[in-house]
């Protein structure tokens, strides 16, 4: 099967109507307590790059929250998949552009695990267009609400719960670094996401709480189908040098690196999975 049959038409896309469907985890991925007792809630984990967190998170013996639009099979596949590694799964379902409900989210997940350790800023949308007098007033706002106001409402939300040794993880994306001409509004709300890391990194430093993120590439999840027409989805991913697309599986060792003490050494920072294009910054 070609990339160009899974075309979708509803962002941000279901995981389960995949027939080329992501990798979440390696088989042979070993955890190992790296995040044991931890609590971790993560936007937009129902599929895609969330879903790997969260399911390298459980093997690492952490509990997870997943925070999902409206995708209740994949929401709970991804509760079923992190239970048989023997950890709880929370569905909190929900639009993250809603300031309220992303306090509830975070009120949900201390109600039922008494803490949270880890936040992870992971929703997003992106609609493409040729020209910037293209873009439709109404996607240019559901892109910025979700892609970055959420990251505030969340982190506005948790921080009065984290404590010296926690972390904040933002997805950002290579299109902050060389731009997109077909995603200028998406690629700026990324570019808010690396300035919102670095910023928020030094706001709490002092308080103990690191703040990083991860700039993935092209990276097979639903959004993608769900985004672009049959011709680009068959030829994604094969301009970077290593000539194919990336999977969800690659990055959530990432993810794990940040949220544990591996890492703690490390604040502010961007760590960058997109199959060798070399990116500035």
């Amino acid at each position: 099967m070609t990339l160009a049959k899974e075309k979708q038409y509803k962002q941000p896309g279901n995981q389960h109507s995949m027939e080329i469907t992501p990798q979440t985890i390696r088989k042979d991925y070993k955890g190992s307590n790296k995040l044991e007792g931890k609590v971790a809630i993560i936007t937009g984990g129902d599929s895609g790059i969330g879903k790997s967190a969260a399911v390298h998170f459980a093997r690492e013996g952490a509990n997870v929250a997943i925070v999902y639009l409206e995708e209740d099979q994949d929401a709970k596949e991804v509760q079923s998949t992190v239970e048989e590694e023997g950890k709880k799964c929370l569905l909190l379902k929900g639009d993250v552009r809603d300031e309220e409900f992303c306090k509830e989210a975070i009120e949900k997940t201390i109600e039922e695990f008494g803490k949270i350790n880890i936040v992870v800023n992971n929703a997003a949308m992106q609609f493409p267009s040729e020209n910037i007098d293209d873009i439709l007033t109404k996607n240019l706002h559901k892109t910025f609400e979700t892609n970055i106001y959420s990251y505030f409402y969340i982190a506005q939300a948790a921080i009065q719960h984290l404590k010296k040794g926690d972390v904040i993880i933002n997805t950002t994306s290579i299109t902050a670094y060389r731009g997109s001409e077909h995603l200028i509004d998406y690629s700026s709300t990324k570019g808010a996401i690396v300035a919102f890391t670095r910023s928020l990194s030094k706001n709490l430093a002092a308080d103990g709480i690191r703040v990083n993120a991860v700039a993935p590439g092209p990276i097979w999840t639903p959004l993608i189908p769900a985004t672009f027409d049959k011709e680009e989805l068959e030829s994604f991913g094969k301009d970077v040098p290593l000539g194919r697309p990336g999977q969800p599986s690659e990055l959530g060792p990432a993810y794990v690196f940040l949220a544990c003490e591996d890492s703690s050494y490390m604040t502010g920072q961007v760590l960058h999975i997109n199959g060798g294009e070399i990116i500035g910054g």
